[in-house]
């Protein structure tokens, strides 16, 4: 398989005894992309990653980065990608400055010259000289980040990056996310977040049970959802004779004096002269879309994560 693409992966497998955690993943990536895997805690997104990274054999399948496979090519296939599985990792006892500085020997030496840039572009250059061990959690998120801003990174992979951040921290990862895509670095990221993925990522892959249910554009599985409306009236009892009459008005129900329904634009549009002409005043007429939450949930049909904490339980004994 020869693919330019950032990630092109095809029937991943990883099996831990019985437990299949990844089942025949395919994951595509373009350029340009924030791509979100999406799914339960355990799902096998983060076995998904340490594949990709060549960090864990595939019991079956393969992946490429850029062209390349990281079992076949190495370090190689590894040129242009960072981030971080599972968290980043720094010496507590050294500073945010002190850590990037030894990262960066073991690279070529422009990473040096770019830790002043990659400090200020997340925000930590005024706590550089402080130890990391008196970092907050999403400080070290950040700082995690810079170390893998360092090699210029064409593609950046983040494992839950806003995983056990306060409001305000997930509200500063977000933001981070932004810049950096703006800049033209391919991201995808993990996460159980699904507001999260739906405020970033043009392209999804939903995952369950280790397999992907779902690969495509954010916006086309948005536009699938059921959309309805919302109609406040102030009488309640005939505003809804008249909607069961209305051609192109369906699934009409009366719920705590407010009406639902759904319809074409032309028809719920028809429906409010039908009304102005029935003398019912309206006080509210509200379109209603389900959320990519309440899209996945009726996908996964809300089911326990058993599976997923089982999954991630034998992710930790890797």
């Amino acid at each position: 398989m020869t693919d330019s693409r950032p990630v092109a992966a095809r029937g991943l497998v990883k099996r831990y005894g019985d437990l299949v955690a990844v089942d025949h993943v395919d994951l595509t990536v373009e350029k340009g992309d924030v791509f979100g895997y999406l799914g339960p805690n355990g799902a096998g997104k983060t076995t998904s990653l340490r594949m990709l990274l060549g960090l864990i054999r595939p019991t079956e399948g393969s992946a490429q980065l850029f062209g390349r496979d990281p079992l076949e090519d190495g370090a190689k296939a590894l040129d242009g990608v960072a981030g971080f599985v599972e968290g980043p990792r720094f010496y507590p006892y050294l500073s945010g400055m002190r850590n990037l500085k030894l990262l960066s020997d073991y690279d070529e030496p422009v990473s040096r010259s770019r830790i002043e840039e990659v400090l200020e572009l997340v925000e930590l250059r005024d706590r550089a000289k402080d130890k990391v061990g008196g970092y907050s959690h999403g400080m070290r998120q950040r700082l995690g980040i810079a170390a893998a801003l360092l090699r210029q990174p064409r593609l950046l992979l983040l494992d839950e990056p806003t995983t056990g951040l306060d409001p305000a921290g997930m509200r500063d990862m977000r933001d981070l996310v932004r810049r950096l895509a703006a800049e033209g670095i391919t991201i995808m990221l993990s996460s159980h977040l699904l507001y999260e993925v739906e405020e970033l990522c043009n392209r999804v892959a939903i995952v369950r049970k280790g397999r992907v249910i779902y690969e495509g554009q954010l916006r086309d599985l948005l536009d699938t959802a059921a959309s309805g409306y919302r109609l406040r009236v102030l009488e309640p009892e005939r505003a809804r004779v008249v909607l069961l009459a209305q051609n192109g008005i369906d699934d009409v129900r009366l719920d705590d004096q407010e009406l639902r329904f759904t319809g074409e634009e032309q028809a719920v549009a028809a429906l409010s002269v039908a009304l102005g002409k029935a003398g019912i005043g309206v006080t509210a007429l509200v379109p209603e879309t389900q959320s990519l939450e309440e899209l996945f949930l009726g996908m996964t049909g809300g089911e326990s994560s058993d599976h997923d904490r089982a999954a991630e339980s034998s992710e930790v004994a890797v």
